[in-house]
């Protein structure tokens, strides 16, 4: 158990998590060229397959491309273009049977296809939004602010007993400084389950923000080895601490916090242009069993009378 929830980005984001702005070449033929005569590069519409008749491209191999897994877009291009024009093909296969089968007139069918299309739309719209900005000097910026210049920050490495009362709390103390065993005993009467039974109430490494104020600002305070002496309250119970260790975590790199400075942009660009958009219209909310507007929001100007 954390002892503070853990910060939830918006769903969105997850949309560029494995997007990328340079498109892949396939030369056609996937054997290497030689170095004295380079492969000239492929048409995009060049046709790598058809099924029926309808033509697969390489445009499209290349599109689907990008939708891979990083592991997988490292693999040799003569590897994945066959398995990638397979994979069009057998998709291509079923749609052209759902199609011939009439899948594609059923109201069921049809509402799922408008959905696809306005997710499609929508990733699109946010993808314009969002991706001009997210470049090399927004994430150096990024970087100069929240990282460059600040002082190296603490970390504790804790664990610790929950328990539901002060008296507990107490009686746990009073066992520790006869000899208890800290793992043991936290095994036996923690409340805090996760961390108890796993691994004795270890809670890892941690700066003084990743848990709620009251536990932090007494781990904080403690020496390396030292066990609370009195318990600690917070919302979650009674605590017993012990420190384990202290260290010092340096400043890191600019490429070691990349990828990370790349999602927090994301989150940020991409609650920005959900702002703009909604901005833009007029959003009213009704209660389901009334029909009436919601409190919290303003009744339409022009509402016309029931």
């Amino acid at each position: 158990m954390r002892l503070i929830p853990h910060a939830f980005g918006l769903a969105a984001a997850a949309l560029f998590a494995t997007t990328t702005l340079c498109t892949p070449s396939f030369a056609a033929d996937p054997a290497p060229a030689t170095a004295a005569a380079p492969a000239k590069p492929a048409d995009p519409n060049a046709v790598v397959a058809t099924v029926n008749g309808e033509k697969i491209t390489l445009s499209d191999v290349q599109t689907a491309m990008i939708f891979l897994p990083p592991q997988m877009r490292q693999l040799p291009p003569n590897l994945i273009f066959p398995m990638l024009v397979n994979q069009l093909a057998d998709q291509k296969a079923i749609l052209i049977t759902a199609q011939k089968e009439g899948l594609d007139k059923k109201p069921e069918t049809q509402q799922m296809m408008v959905n696809a299309s306005n997710i499609a739309l929508q990733n699109a719209w946010l993808s314009e939004q969002v991706m001009p900005h997210l470049n090399d000097d927004a994430v150096k910026q990024y970087y100069d602010q929240n990282y460059a210049g600040k002082p190296a920050e603490k970390e504790v490495h804790a664990r610790h007993i929950l328990v539901k009362t002060e008296a507990e709390a107490n009686d746990v103390i009073k066992k520790l400084k006869a000899g208890a065993d800290f793992g043991k005993l936290a095994a036996e009467v923690s409340t805090d389950k996760g961390s108890a039974q796993q691994n004795g109430g270890d809670l890892g490494w941690f700066k003084k923000t990743d848990m709620i104020p009251a536990f932090s600002d007494a781990a904080f305070a403690m020496k390396k080895g030292e066990i609370s002496s009195t318990p600690v309250k917070s919302q979650y119970g009674y605590h017993v601490i012990q420190v384990l260790d202290t260290r010092t975590d340096p400043v890191p790199t600019l490429d070691a916090v990349r990828d990370k400075i790349r999602q927090a942009l994301i989150q940020k660009y991409v609650r920005e242009a959900v702002d703009k958009a909604t901005n833009q219209v007029k959003i009213v909310r009704f209660d389901p069993n009334t029909g009436k507007p919601l409190a919290d929001a303003p009744a339409p100007a022009a509402a016309p009378k029931k």
